[in-house]
């Protein structure tokens, strides 16, 4: 298997800035790696909430991460901030593969990058569930 090659900021149509924090760095003066997922999570989730497509604790249907992955190609640390791109990888029936590239301050070559798979649901039941019309819509526009 070759290993990926990073990205350039331009493939994403979608990106949000979060700014590191100081707790994020570990014994080796970088961000963590298991910190990367959580900026993945970020802005998969404040794009479906800007998008009023997740509204937390009322929503009926819900993603749940049944998959994540994640390749590295240069650190980043505090004080950095961090532009999270996203893009649409695939749309199945009741599934989306997000594609998120990290990069940081004004970088335009992604330092980290990888893949959240979520599988949605009804939010009581947890049984999968046709993702709505309007959600597939809206992913479409941001397909890669």
């Amino acid at each position: 298997m070759s290993r990926a090659k990073p990205h350039s900021i331009e493939d994403y149509p979608h990106s949000l800035v979060i700014p590191t924090r100081w707790a994020d760095n570990d014994v080796y003066g970088h961000i963590n790696n298991s910190v990367y997922y959580f900026y993945f999570d970020t802005v998969v989730n404040r794009f479906l909430m800007d998008e009023g497509l997740l509204e937390i604790g009322k929503s009926e249907t819900v993603g749940l991460v049944v998959e994540t992955g994640c390749s590295y190609f240069a650190p980043a640390e505090f004080p950095d901030d961090i532009t999270a791109a996203l893009r649409v990888r695939d749309i199945g029936n009741s599934s989306v593969t997000y594609e998120i590239a990290l990069f940081k301050n004004d970088e335009t070559l992604a330092v980290a990058q990888g893949h959240f798979v979520h599988v949605y649901v009804d939010e009581k039941t947890r049984r999968p569930v046709k993702i709505s019309d309007e959600l597939r819509d809206i992913l479409t526009e941001t397909l890669g």
